[in-house]
């Protein structure tokens, strides 16, 4: 009888096509995620035309359907997952905001608009700590950090794709048909079902040890399985996920300071992903220069977390994420100086790379933070709590809007979350220091 430790197994694998299929369709899934979280600032403005809503029924539309929806969805989603399974959460999920979400271009009232984008958000918010688990367990350890973020930054290509459609279909066939182009992934269902796997760690607590097998022999083509191996991983079977387990092990401030640093980014990231075209439109620029300012936004954001990845898988994902939180409140802050269009630009880029890409960033390292039997339900609660700042911070760009303050003073606003985010990385670098010191004095005495 062979002991396997699948977690070194899967560590030490090369990069193949095994693992080029699951980023594809994590990425696929994420990507039109993406689509249908940013639609709602790509619509905005026509909708407060149609609708006649000011400033702030706008911020409370854009706040308490979608975004209420996606809190909740990461809460049950990512703990459910943990329970059946990886694979059946994310195809319920896709179901849910990909059908939801083309119904809600038929929308004729905004209490309609409200209830689909609700809906759609429970699926939005519980596909997300699922695909990423998934990603981090099968990446190669050297590469993972970089695997994971590469297919996170689908989320801003689905934010530029909804821009682009955004420019292109509006002005010829109005805000509905942005909507219906969600219907993709509901169609690329069946194409899902056959080729995402389901999660190791999940196989091998319920028992399920040859499928188990079969999938470790795709991910590592080296391993020749036998009927009488004994599959060794870091849970044992029949170990159950616990929202408990989240705050032991001298995890429970690391695990506070993952919330806020998720509230932060999260605030930042919904403000500006539903406001900068509107913002924008009232400092006097047209609607496709303004969805393009979201477009520059997105496109920062893809940059940012590849870089972010990989340099991540280098000198540790969560000093890069101490960084990006510092860059992100230094560029939002610049831009509350008046700037030429291209420096603008630039500035709008940098900032999507340090707040949309910090997001990013985050999330791999919140699966990488948490043992494998709590990573969706970590991640999951992670996300459902920062959702809160997703949820302030359409309220927050609607205030501002109203008040009518300057541009610039929106952006400053808009800076100090970042400072905030950065200082909550900085005490859970302290702390995780201070445990691998406790650890290894640990083993020092008993040994």
């Amino acid at each position: 009888m062979r002991t396997i430790d699948v977690s070194a197994l899967i560590d030490g694998a090369h990069f193949n096509a095994f693992h080029a299929r699951v980023l594809f369709w994590c990425a696929l899934i994420i990507i039109f995620d993406g689509y249908d979280l940013v639609i709602y600032g790509v619509v905005l403005p026509s909708l407060m035309a149609e609708w006649g809503l000011n400033s702030l029924q706008a911020g409370a539309l854009g706040s308490s359907c979608a975004l209420v929806g996606m809190m909740l969805g990461a809460l049950f989603f990512g703990s459910l997952s943990d329970r059946i399974g990886r694979r059946k959460t994310i195809m319920m999920c896709v179901t849910l905001f990909s059908g939801v979400t083309a119904i809600n271009g038929l929308a004729q009232s905004p209490e309609a608009f409200a209830l689909c984008r609700f809906v759609a958000g429970l699926g939005i918010g519980g596909v997300m700590p699922n695909v990423v688990a998934l990603m981090n367990e099968y990446a190669p350890k050297k590469s993972r950090s970089t695997l994971v973020a590469l297919m996170f930054s689908g989320y801003s290509l689905g934010g530029v794709l909804s821009a682009g459609l955004g420019m292109v279909l509006i002005p010829q066939w109005g805000w509905q048909a942005v909507f219906y182009v969600a219907l993709i992934p509901l169609l690329a269902l069946p194409f899902l079902i056959r080729q995402l796997p389901e999660s190791l760690d999940f196989l091998l607590r319920t028992g399920q040890t040859v499928k188990a097998q079969i999938l470790l022999t795709q991910a590592v083509p080296s391993y020749v399985p036998s009927a009488t191996d004994q599959l060794n991983h870091i849970v044992a079977k029949g170990t159950n996920a616990s929202i408990a387990q989240l705050f032991q092990e001298g995890r429970k401030l690391s695990t506070f300071m993952l919330w806020l640093a998720f509230f932060c980014c999260l605030l930042m990231v919904y403000a500006l992903s539903s406001w900068l075209p509107k913002l924008m439109s009232a400092a006097g620029y047209g609607l496709n220069s303004s969805l393009a300012f979201l477009v520059a936004l997105n496109l920062g954001a893809i940059i940012g977390a590849v870089a972010g990845g990989w340099l991540g898988d280098r000198i540790g994902i969560a000093k890069v994420l101490f960084v990006f939180f510092s860059c992100g409140a230094l560029a939002l802050s610049l831009l509350a100086l008046k700037a030429p269009l291209p420096v603008l630009y630039l500035l709008i880029a940098v900032a999507g790379a340090c707040t949309i890409g910090t997001q990013i960033l985050a999330n791999a390292c919140t699966v990488q933070y948490y043992p494998p039997q709590i990573r969706a339900t970590g991640l999951g609660w992670a996300m459902g709590v920062g959702r809160t700042g997703a949820i302030i911070g359409p309220l927050l760009g609607g205030a501002l809007h109203a008040s009518s303050l300057p541009l610039q003073a929106s952006f400053l606003i808009f800076a100090i979350p970042g400072l905030v985010g950065a200082i909550a990385i900085l005490v859970f670098l302290i702390q995780n220091a201070r445990n691998r010191s406790g650890s290894l004095r640990h083993s020092y005495h008993t040994t």
